[in-house]
Formats: structure tokens, sequence, C-alpha cells
């Protein structure tokens, strides 16, 4: 009986392995591919800057360029008159601004024209309070971090950030944050809207003096303040368990609206301590830092006796749950609000590693206002 080759052991490895190396090297070919259409982008708007500089066309110029070029080249996309004008700007977005995060005076930083003096471009005074952080990241020469950084990124990624980002660091906030956590352009979109470069990493916490380098200021850049439950509609009064079954309900947006790393475990986690029931109202598992992640959920103001019920929680789950391996669980305090000085001194003395946050909803309308309120027919009816 003849040899079946492709039920053959070693075989079959064979091919997983020459299938690994096949979609490994399509990707690389598609994100050089995007590299080089950035690129090509960046320099077309270059030149077209340049070419608006040395004649009176303005954007004559840019109506021009797109017809003829469709019409030498009409299988490719990418040469319309909007894009070709993105293009312009995409090229002064960031030109203008490394070259003003680079100055050494930067109040003299303030409205800079593009070379048609129909784009105005604002750029902040507050530049210079960022320039150590950015570094080298700034240069837009060949091999700086900058222009490897946009040269990855996918183009319609940066026309949303062209649109809705004026500040250079926070649109590299937004870079990183996207090649990190592979966004989709939507998502990218909700993160700018739900002004996330404003609440990463910026909730109390007492991790620096609980936690091990470097996993404290990962750890503290994993939480936000406030966290944004935008998806929740919820009509008051509402209480916690409500709050937490929605949030159990919309699982995947939860998830998202953590952060990248957060595995669900359990809603009410039951935990049997000396013959005592007690329930966790939220438990994960964090793949990178190692850690269980215990949230308490409180539809209410923060007082310091809750980082104290947090601790005991937190000392149970290293006893019960923790494995050798594990590193140090962690707690989150989700409050309604909260005063940071007296957060601070709640979690000053505690030992085991916490934060403390605050969370928005959004309230759906009550019923009685729903009821006084038109129907489409009726608002339809009353514009005939």
């Amino acid at each position: 009986m003849p040899h079946l080759i492709n039920t053959d052991k070693d075989y079959l490895k064979w091919f997983s392995e020459i299938k690994s190396k096949i979609c490994s090297t399509q990707i690389r070919a598609a994100l050089a591919a995007n590299a080089t259409l950035i690129e090509f982008y960046y320099d077309l708007g270059g030149m077209i800057v340049e070419k608006q500089a040395q004649a009176a066309w303005g954007d004559k110029l840019v109506q021009q360029l797109s017809k003829d070029l469709q019409a030498e080249f009409p299988e490719m996309r990418g040469l319309s008159y909007t894009n070709l004008r993105y293009c312009k700007q995409f090229f002064l977005y960031f030109q203008i601004r490394q070259q003003a995060a680079n100055q050494i005076c930067p109040q003299s930083v303030g409205k800079l024209q593009s070379t048609d003096n129909k784009e105005d471009i604002i750029y902040p005074q507050s530049v210079d309070k960022f320039v150590p952080l950015l570094g080298s990241q700034l240069s837009f020469e060949p091999g700086g971090k900058l222009r490897t950084l946009v040269f990855n990124t996918p183009w319609g990624h940066l026309r949303e950030i062209i649109d809705k980002i004026k500040e250079l660091q926070i649109a590299i906030f937004y870079l990183q944050e996207t090649q990190k956590n592979t966004w989709s352009r939507d998502l990218l979109a909700l993160q700018i809207k739900n002004r996330l470069h404003e609440r990463q990493g910026k909730a109390v916490t007492n991790f620096s003096l609980t936690l091990p380098e470097p996993m404290s200021d990962l750890a503290q850049q994993t939480l936000k303040d406030p966290y944004v439950f935008d998806f929740l509609t919820m009509a008051k009064p509402y209480y916690e368990k409500d709050i937490e079954n929605q949030l159990i309900q919309h699982i995947a947006k939860f998830l998202l609206e953590l952060g990248k790393g957060f595995a669900f475990v359990g809603q009410q986690y039951h935990l049997d301590i000396a013959g005592s029931d007690y329930y966790l109202d939220l438990l994960f598992y964090h793949i990178q830092l190692k850690c269980y992640v215990v949230i308490e959920l409180k539809n209410t103001k923060f007082v310091p006796e809750y980082a104290g019920k947090l601790n005991f929680y937190l000392s149970a789950v290293d006893t019960l749950l923790k494995k050798d391996d594990d590193k140090p669980t962690i707690g989150i305090l989700l409050c309604r609000d909260k005063n940071n000085i007296e957060a601070e001194f709640a979690l000053r003395d505690v030992h085991k590693p916490m934060g403390v946050s605050e969370f928005d909803l959004t309230n759906a309308l009550p019923e009685e206002l729903k009821s006084s309120l038109p129907t489409i027919e009726e608002f339809e009816q009353s514009m005939k």
C-alpha cells in the first residue's frame, strides 16, 4: 500500500510551518506596501505645496492635477481631488508641527499658514513641555521614529487624526495606540471622541509603593480616569447590580474600554473565607501584567472605607486563587465621583496595589419624558 503523504505527521508539521511563513510574509508585504503608499502620499503632498509656492494657481492646481492623474492612471485609486488635498494636508500637518515642536522658543509658535494662505493651521503654545518627552520621535528624516510610526499607519487612520487632532504629541499618542492595539479606523475615531489621551494612566493609585518597576508603570498606564461606559443607557434610579449586569451584557465593549489584556473571569465571583461567603463584583485576569484584577463597582462617591474592603478581597484572591507564577492581585475601585486628595490618603498606607477611578454613564430618557416627545410619524406629519 503506497505511503499517503498528506497524512504523514512529519509532512503535516512541515506544511504547517510553510503556511505560517507564507502568512507572515503576506503580513510583511502588506505593511511594506502600506508604508510605500503613505510615503508616496507624503511626497506628493510636498510636491503640491512646493508647486503652489512657485505659482499663483492656488487650489486650481489640485483640481487640474487630479483630472490629469486620473486620466493617465484610470485604474489607480487615491487620485481624487479630495484625496490630493489630504496629501497636501498630510505633508503640512507633520512638517509644520515637527518644526514648531523643535523650536527653542515655542512662544513664537502660533498660527502657521500653508503656501496658498487658505489653510490656517493652529498649533498650541504648550508644545514646549512635550519636547523633552518626544526626543528623536520628532524626526521626519529617513529612519526617524516619527517617520517610521506615521508611514506604518493606514491612510484612513491618518486622515482621521489629521481631521480631529491638532497637537503633535496627542497625534503621536493615537498613532502608537493604534499600532499597539491594531485599532480599526472606527475604533480610533471612538477613542479620539472619548478623549482617551486625557484619561489613560490618570487613576489615583498606590502602584509606585506596592509594585516593583517596571510593573508599577505598566499597571498605572493600564488604568484610566474616568472610565466611559457610554454604551450603557440606563434610566434612573439604577443600582450597582443593574450596572454590573449591563456591563456583562456588553462585555465586548466593556473589555474594549478597560483596555488590551483584560480577560473576564466572573461576575459576583464567590469566595469562601473561614466559612463565610463573599462575592467580588467583577474578576478579571490581565494577560500582560500576569495577575488577577478585582473591580469593585460603587454607584456613589468614593469613601475611604471602600479601600479597606477591597484590600481584604485582594488578600483573599492572593491566598485562594493566585498561583506561584502570578504577580500580586490588583484592585480597582470604580466610583461615580471622588476627591483625588482623599483617595490618595486612603491608599497611602494600604499594602495591596489598588487604584481609584470614576466612571461615566449615559442616562436614558425617563419614560414620562419619552411619552411627551412626538413620535416619528407625528414629527413627519408636522413637517408637511
